[in-house]
């Protein structure tokens, strides 16, 4: 039996028109008989590096027998000049975090997929301490199992305060080996909450979106940081209500 972990995230290309910009993670999150695809709002649009895609395209396995099958899913982001995608904010300002619908009648019968629900984020009698195990799953720099469709996951801990919004924005910091392609991964924990469905025990602490770096590295002699900012997950409550 394949994790469903490993089925809750799929790679996001961004196109423009017919050209292949990007290459990006994003996952599934179910709320109210609603599917949706989180991902970064920096994949779907981004002004300072004039990355404006018109459309994503998603990888659904359609076999529940062979995971060596699947399917694109084609999924545009605007109708009639008006996005279909909303953005994260918060009082800070913005959060780099988007998602979008997916009309499930884009997909497959026989589609095989997991996704988070607003049971796997986090409750009051959660804890999450510094140094706390975690796991980021994606696709760094597009590569994965390209026989079986499936992310790889990359190993991290909590690098900050996760009772405190680091700097006042709405993301934490983890320390763990990212790459371009990672945009979008969710951030998990185990959970051994006996809420949890137990095919999907883990709970979405956040999103992962960029390596974190400062300024006043010296790119000759310091090395990079090699910490990570994740958002939030709770920031998916006002975006899929």
């Amino acid at each position: 039996m394949i994790e469903a972990l490993l089925l809750t995230t799929s790679p996001v290309k961004t196109f423009n028109q017919n050209n292949l910009l990007t290459n990006a993670s994003g996952f599934f999150f179910s709320r109210d008989n609603k599917l949706f695809l989180v991902t970064s709002r920096h994949v779907l649009v981004d002004t300072p590096s004039s990355h404006f895609p018109d459309r994503i395209d998603i990888e659904i396995h359609n076999d529940p027998a062979n995971l060596a099958t699947s399917t694109q899913v084609s999924i545009p982001l605007y109708q009639s000049g008006e996005a279909l995608f909303r953005q994260g904010k918060d009082r800070s300002g913005e959060v780099d975090v988007a998602v979008i619908e997916i009309d499930q009648q884009l997909l497959p019968a026989s589609a095989v997929f997991a996704s988070f629900s607003t049971d796997h984020l986090l409750t009051q009698d959660d804890n999450v301490d510094i140094g706390t195990p975690i796991l980021i799953v994606g696709f760094p720099l597009g590569f994965h199992d390209t026989l079986h469709h499936l992310p790889i996951v990359r190993d991290a801990i909590n690098a900050s305060s996760f009772s405190l919004r680091f700097q006042g924005q709405g993301y934490f910091l983890t320390d763990g080996r990212t790459h371009r392609g990672m945009s979008g991964a969710p951030v998990v924990t185990r959970s051994n909450s006996h809420g949890l469905n137990n095919n999907l025990p883990w709970r979405l602490l956040g999103i992962h979106s960029a390596r974190f770096d400062v300024g006043t590295r010296d790119m000759q002699v310091d090395e990079a940081l090699g910490l990570n900012c994740a958002w939030f997950a709770d920031i998916l409550l006002p975006l899929t209500s």
